[in-house]
């Protein structure tokens, strides 16, 4: 793996050999036709939690096998736990509720190795993602 850090055979400049502490997945099979406001939803509520209660920021992804995926970054379950100690957004909440079929459980993961490239860091290196 070392070669991956190459920034001159392509990987990035700088990695960490760990990233965040504290990662969680969300997974969710929703309603037909729902996903623009469920997308709405979780885009308002993913920006309050980076913006003022300490995540880490997510992603959201939809899965060939229908269902949805929210990959989110927490420095520590600690901060997670806070963050939701209360409603962030409850109009956004219920929203995302209407939009979803079936919530399936989370699940919990520690970083190990840490060499995925945000985009904004590879547009900065050149080598922006194009889909």
């Amino acid at each position: 793996m070392a070669g991956f850090a190459d920034p001159a055979r392509g990987g990035p400049a700088t990695v960490s050999g760990r990233g965040p502490g504290f990662v969680v997945i969300y997974r969710w099979r929703l309603h037909a036709g729902r996903e623009p406001s469920f997308i709405a939803a979780w885009s308002t509520i993913t920006e309050l939690l980076r913006r003022d209660h300490g995540s880490l920021g997510s992603r959201l992804h939809r899965g060939i096998d229908g269902l949805w995926y929210g990959y989110a970054q927490w420095p520590s379950d600690e901060v997670r736990r806070r963050a939701f100690a209360a409603p962030v957004d409850p109009a956004a909440s219920a929203q995302m509720r209407a939009a979803v079929a079936e919530s399936l459980p989370e699940l919990v993961l520690e970083s190990v190795a840490d060499y995925l490239v945000l985009a904004d860091a590879a547009d900065r290196q050149g080598r922006a993602f194009r889909p």
